[in-house]
């Protein structure tokens, strides 16, 4: 027990810092040279910094204060215990480490902001994927999570950055601060959404064909893959039989595609995107983000 939990301390631990030093690099070298807002408790340090001259880092920490506490309230001990454990090497680590060293990306400003959203969005990923956030917008969002819990990731920081954007066009005093910033943060939200769901999206089939047992069975066969028969009735031609459900790999489906048109040239076949699947072979069922 004292191994498993010093090793997930550890991959925690290095979570934070990777996070920490890519979003470090993100506001830094890329969005603060521009005056644009991303959102969160970072656009937020960003806005007060032209206006107290104070460390972005330690701002993002003093604003988190009592978002931590409604953390600690509303999503428990241990994840706010995490998130302060995130703010606080990320602070470290921006005022510390990559501001005093760091040059500044002095090129094209939407090449900035593109690449401040892709690393803004991976820095994000990687400590959604340890169970922590960096706070702000992310304890937000988690908390529109406990209460709408199929909304995505990446859709609900979006939805607790959008204020933050509009106020960057008041204190920058530019609509376009407010244009750049939300393309900058639609591209971070697609990020999160890759690394975290992407590579768990997987495809359902449905077929209804009088030749269901032995498609389900070459299915099985074939691509490893377990399949449900359903009892179904025909409303037209009111005539019962069995449709098959199958959950496949993305890479299988052609494959899938073969097998049932191959057993039945007429079966009719419904294709649809899985966005998480969980059980044997997918997903572990304690999997979370």
């Amino acid at each position: 027990m004292g191994k498993t939990r010093g090793k997930e301390f550890a991959l925690d631990f290095l979570a934070d810092v990777a996070g920490g030093f890519i979003q470090a690099v993100a506001l830094h070298c890329f969005i603060d040279n521009i005056d644009i807002a991303p959102g969160g408790a970072s656009g937020m340090a960003i806005l007060l910094n032209r206006l107290t001259s104070l460390p972005i880092g330690t701002l993002t920490f003093l604003i988190n204060i009592p978002l931590l506490i409604a953390s600690w309230i509303y999503l428990g001990k241990e994840k706010t215990i995490k998130t302060l454990k995130t703010v606080a090497i990320m602070t470290v680590i921006l005022d510390g480490l990559v501001t005093p060293y760091f040059p500044v990306y002095s090129g094209d400003k939407m090449v900035s902001c593109l690449f401040g959203g892709v690393l803004m969005g991976i820095s994000l990923a990687v400590v959604f994927m340890r169970g922590s956030t960096t706070g702000g917008g992310d304890i937000a969002a988690k908390l529109l999570q406990k209460f709408r819990p199929h909304m995505q990731t990446g859709k609900a920081v979006m939805a607790t950055d959008l204020v933050i954007i509009l106020l960057s066009m008041a204190v920058f005093r530019n609509i376009e601060s407010g244009l750049y910033g939300l393309i900058n943060m639609v591209v971070g939200t697609y990020v999160i959404d890759v690394i975290l769901y992407g590579m768990n999206k997987s495809t359902m089939i449905t077929v209804i064909s009088p030749r269901s047992g032995k498609i389900a069975k070459e299915l099985m066969r074939n691509l490893e893959r377990g399949c449900t028969l359903l009892k179904s009735r025909g409303a037209y031609r009111e005539e019962e039989g069995e449709t098959v459900i199958c959950v496949l790999d993305k890479k299988q489906f052609y494959r899938a595609k073969k097998i049932v048109y191959g057993i039945d040239p007429t079966a009719f076949m419904i294709v649809s995107e899985a966005q998480e699947v969980y059980g044997e072979g997918f997903l572990d069922s304690d999997w979370e983000v």
